[in-house]
């Protein structure tokens, strides 16, 4: 049975955190010689390399396994402290939680706050689309994601949220300029989107579901922001699909409109949670899960 050095283990995490061997010198508070030797030492143990040297230094498939082991582990000690040292120590706890964009935007924030407040949280948010985020799970690199997919995966417990209803909106004058007469495939081919980023379909499978448009076939503006596409909107620069649940002021107000009042985007969002958290990761999952239903199960979705 193999048995590691966990010193080693933590080198190469740290290497690959830094991005650099000097800078895991720094950190560990070592000389840059000896993360070298840390690191050969693993992979002499393992008999093949962990990462591959360059710009960036990225982990071999070996080394993506160790280091998915390494944060699980740290999770694992992270739940430990917190369920018997908590009262005693106050030490902060580290949470990496995997979310989506939109649910920053609306009722994440607002669910989470109780725990910031009470306990000593240092709360890591890795923003991906809803599709992505269980990746993280996968590497280790979060204990927890808000996901579209709702498959569960080893080790891991998922609960379902409930469901947002994505609208395409874009203001008034946007849509007396590109859509006077109704939205319409010649029209859509000149009429600039937004997307969150190159891997998020959700506008793109919305456009090529309603309208046989394929991604190539129209312009895009990338923004990596769920606020963004909001005031992208409101400014009339682009349309955009977002959740009806971020823009209920906007609509009433008259600064945004509907434009296909008779088709939505519905999507279903899933908490996952590892299997095994306790103490303060429960406390998360509980507010997660009652906040996330309060704000996102409507008693009736219209489509």
């Amino acid at each position: 049975m193999a048995r590691f050095d966990y010193k080693l283990l933590y080198a190469l995490h740290t290497v690959m955190q830094e991005q650099s061997f000097e800078g895991a010198a720094l950190k560990l508070h070592i000389s840059q010689s000896a993360v070298s030797q840390r690191i050969k030492a693993l992979e002499e143990y393992v008999a093949q390399p962990v990462i591959i040297r360059g710009q960036p230094i990225i982990a071999t498939a070996a080394g993506q396994k160790l280091l998915r082991h390494y944060r699980q582990v740290q999770q694992l000690e992270s739940v430990l402290n917190d369920e018997l040292l908590f009262d005693e120590s106050g030490q902060e706890v580290n949470i990496s939680v995997a979310v989506n964009a939109d649910s920053v935007a609306t009722w994440f924030i607002s669910a989470i706050a109780p725990l910031l407040k009470s306990r000593a949280v240092a709360l890591n948010l890795v923003i991906l689309d809803e599709t992505r985020t269980t990746q993280k799970l996968k590497s280790g690199e979060a204990c927890a994601a808000i996901s579209s997919q709702g498959r569960m995966l080893p080790g891991y417990r998922v609960f379902e949220l409930g469901k947002v209803k994505y609208l395409l909106v874009a203001s008034p004058a946007f849509k007396e300029k590109y859509f006077p007469d109704g939205i319409k495939t010649d029209s859509l081919q000149l009429a600039p989107g937004v997307c969150f980023d190159a891997k998020d379909n959700m506008h793109t499978r919305f456009i090529e579901q309603h309208f046989g448009l394929s991604a190539d076939s129209y312009p895009r503006h990338t923004v990596p922001s769920s606020e963004a596409f909001v005031e992208l909107a409101r400014q009339g620069i682009a349309y955009c699909l977002i959740p009806e649940l971020q823009i209920k002021q906007e609509l009433a107000g008259g600064d945004l409109v509907n434009l296909l009042p008779d088709k939505a985007h519905i999507e279903t969002l899933y908490w996952h949670t590892w299997g095994l958290a306790g103490g303060i990761y429960r406390e998360l999952a509980q507010l997660i899960q009652t906040r996330g239903r309060e704000m996102l199960t409507e008693k009736s979705i219209e489509v």
